[in-house]
Order: C-alpha cells, then sequence, then structure tokens
C-alpha cells in the first residue's frame, strides 16, 4: 500500500515578529546577439521587452502568494527589476523589500522568472525556441529576520526566572507560563537558568532580587503586571531600576496588542538593578511568551554586544 503523502500547511508566523527584510535575485536569458540588440532598441515586434518584463517581474513580486501555494501574503514596499545586457545574454536583477514576518526571497526569485518568461515571449519571433534559454534564476542575498536578527546567544549566559503566584506556590495549579519562558531561553541558549516560584509577595520578590542581582545578567520575572489587587511587580521592582530600558515594553505590548488587545493592560517595566538587565513579564502563559518572543532579538544583540555590562545605546 502506498502511504499517503504529507499534508500541505502554510506554515504559521504569528508569533515571529515583524522586521524589515530585503531579498536580490538574480537570472539570466540566453539569446542570440541580434536579440539582445533588439533589446537595447526596445522594439521587437511586440514592443520595448525590457519595460514590458519590468512590470511583469513586479507584478509577479506582489502577486507571489496568488502563484505559489504556500506562500504568506506580504506588503510589499519596494519591488524592482534591472538588467545588465551582454552579448549573448541578459541578467535580470530584483531586489524587494518589506516589513513583516518572514521573508521575500520567494518574491525576488518570482520578479526575476516572471520577468524572464516575459523577455522570453517578446523574443520567440525573432528566433528559433532553441536560441532562449533561462537560466541561473537564484537568491543573491537576504537580509532580516532570524538570518540578520539572531535570536540564539554567541555564548552561553546564566540567567533567572522568578515566577509570582499564590496559586502556584501553594501546589493548586501547574506553572505554565514559568516553564515556556523557561523553554524560550534555553533554546537561545540561556544556561545554568535559576527558577523559582513565590506566592505574589513584595517582600520575597524584594529579597530575591537582592540575592541575585550581580549574579545574573538577566533576571525575568513572571506574573505580577496586571490591575488586579495582588499585582505589585511592577511597584516592586520600578523604584529599583537605576537605568530604565523602556523600549523593551514599549516592543512587547505593540508585539501583543497585535494579538490580544488586553495587551494594552500589562504595566511590565525593563532595566537594570545594579549589573542585573530586569523584565517583569505577565503571569499568563501566552502573554509571558509573546513577551519574551517580541524583545528575544534585542536582548541577545545586548548581551552578545556587552555581554553584562549595561549597553551604551544606539543599535548597530
Amino acid at each position: 500500500m502506498q502511504k499517503q503523502g504529507r499534508k500541505s500547511a502554510m506554515k504559521n508566523v504569528g508569533m515571529k515578529a515583524e522586521s524589515y527584510r530585503t531579498a536580490i535575485a538574480t537570472g539570466i536569458l540566453h539569446a542570440p546577439p541580434h536579440c539582445i540588440e533588439l533589446l537595447r532598441n526596445g522594439n521587437t515586434e511586440k514592443g520595448d521587452a525590457l519595460k514590458t518584463a519590468r512590470i511583469a517581474g513586479i507584478l509577479g513580486a506582489k502577486r507571489t502568494d496568488e502563484l505559489i501555494p504556500l506562500c504568506h501574503p506580504l506588503p510589499i514596499y519596494r519591488a524592482d527589476v534591472e538588467y545588465e545586457l551582454f552579448d549573448a545574454h541578459v541578467e535580470i536583477i530584483a531586489v524587494v523589500e518589506t516589513i513583516g514576518p518572514t521573508g521575500v526571497e520567494m518574491e525576488a526569485l518570482t520578479a526575476v522568472s516572471l520577468a524572464g518568461l516575459t523577455l522570453y515571449d517578446m523574443l520567440k519571433p525573432h528566433c528559433e525556441p532553441e536560441d532562449l534559454c533561462l537560466d541561473q534564476v537564484k537568491l543573491q542575498k537576504k537580509k532580516g529576520g532570524k538570518s540578520h536578527f539572531t535570536r540564539v546567544l554567541k555564548e552561553a549566559m546564566p540567567a533567572s526566572v522568578i515566577v509570582l503566584s499564590d496559586t502556584v506556590a501553594a501546589g493548586k495549579k501547574p506553572d505554565t507560563a514559568g516553564h515556556n519562558v523557561l523553554e524560550i531561553l534555553q533554546d537561545a541558549n540561556f544556561t545554568s537558568i535559576d527558577y523559582k516560584v513565590i506566592p505574589d509577595s513584595p517582600e520575597q520578590l524584594l529579597a530575591l532580587i537582592e540575592q541575585q542581582k550581580n549574579h545574573y545578567p538577566l533576571i525575568l520575572t513572571v506574573g505580577g503586571t496586571g490591575l488586579g489587587p495582588k499585582d505589585l511587580t511592577v511597584e516592586t521592582i520600578q523604584p529599583l531600576l537605576k537605568r530604565e530600558i523602556p523600549g523593551l515594553m514599549e516592543a512587547s505590548r505593540s508585539f501583543g496588542q497585535k494579538r490580544t488587545p488586553y495587551a494594552a493592560l500589562s504595566r511590565g517595566v525593563a532595566g537594570y538593578i545594579e549589573n542585573s538587565l530586569v523584565i517583569t513579564l505577565p503571569g499568563s502563559r501566552q502573554g509571558a511568551k509573546e513577551s519574551l518572543t517580541a524583545i528575544l532579538p534585542a536582548l541577545v544583540h545586548l548581551f552578545d554586544v556587552q555581554k553584562n555590562i549595561p549597553h551604551a545605546g544606539g543599535y548597530q
């Protein structure tokens, strides 16, 4: 019996942060020298082939998700097609840019392919079919996403996770949020992670922070950032911060609000307490995951550049 193939599915990019992305693709159309001259002069019997093919390539980039079944629709902020003409071939260069959760490699490759096929179509009345060949369509460069904004530390680094919850501390429910944070940190090459669960107690939190500051470059609290009467993590941590980094929580809330309007209610803060970067995450599993996912590339960059020394600001 023949096994059934795996079903096709579009990759879920809902938890990927948006970033600026660009891709450059090239291809070669081989053609006789007299056809190259027709391209140079813009006078094939169907008109100016280079201009028409450029429009076709741009249109192809914009409609890639309609042509390739499992490609995601993306806002295309730039799509351009250029050429280099040689004696017996033309090189096609496509550049595509977006800000989105996934890259535009396929859009650039589609632009090159559509432009090349359009040139083929407009030159075929002027030569034999075997004289034309679209060849070497390939990606030359891409920038953005995980290939550019890494989510894994170059060198392993310790961290601390402090979960604040009366019910979890009392054993009345499992800690899903804290364990989710642990998994994300481990995948990012944080090691020797200290994990503690305490009640919603400002006194116990203060004692732990006092004990751990300067020993862990990164301390994450989980819980107590909402508006409940016992949500006092922010009130406990904020007075201790010597250098706040408001952009981390701005990025976290912005990322979360695209997925749930409740993210606007999170009051999380981030900054340095002496040599430890302390970040307060929400207590829900999804809230903690979304918040850490949004800021992880910035954290990795921060620690890779300055290790456990407070970053002086700016980005590269």
